[in-house]
């Protein structure tokens, strides 16, 4: 059974940065693509970013790229996103995913989840 344990969100004024974590055994990086995903209330669940287990290939939804950083995890340091000049749109509860490559940014085909971190973004 893998776990993923979500930790970094909170409430902040807009502009700032936050980043998160999520924590497993070393060898899910390795053996899984890694992704972070968030859904706001009333939304469908959204893909955010990607790693793959190489930990040299990086994906971004275009509505972050160039705020948001996905790092990959190892045995050193957790799955992370560190997340830049925040704004209100980007309130929303934070998933970490782990799951097929092939399948995952897409939310009904990812295997695994974390339980989630919430982020608030107020102006």
């Amino acid at each position: 059974q893998v776990q993923l344990v979500e930790s970094g969100g909170g409430s902040v004024e807009a502009g700032v940065s936050l980043t998160l974590s999520c924590a497993t055994s070393p060898q899910w990086y390795r053996n899984f693509c890694m992704a972070w995903f968030r859904q706001a209330p009333g939304k469908e669940r959204e893909w955010v970013a990607t790693t793959y287990p190489s930990g040299d290939r990086l994906k971004y939804n275009e509505a972050v790229k160039g705020r948001f950083t996905v790092s990959p995890g190892n045995a050193a340091e957790a799955f992370r996103l560190q997340m830049n000049n925040l704004k209100p749109d980007d309130t929303a509860r934070y998933f970490c995913a782990a799951g097929d490559c092939v399948y995952i940014s897409n939310s009904t085909r990812v295997r695994y989840w974390g339980q989630g971190t919430q982020v608030t973004v107020f102006s």
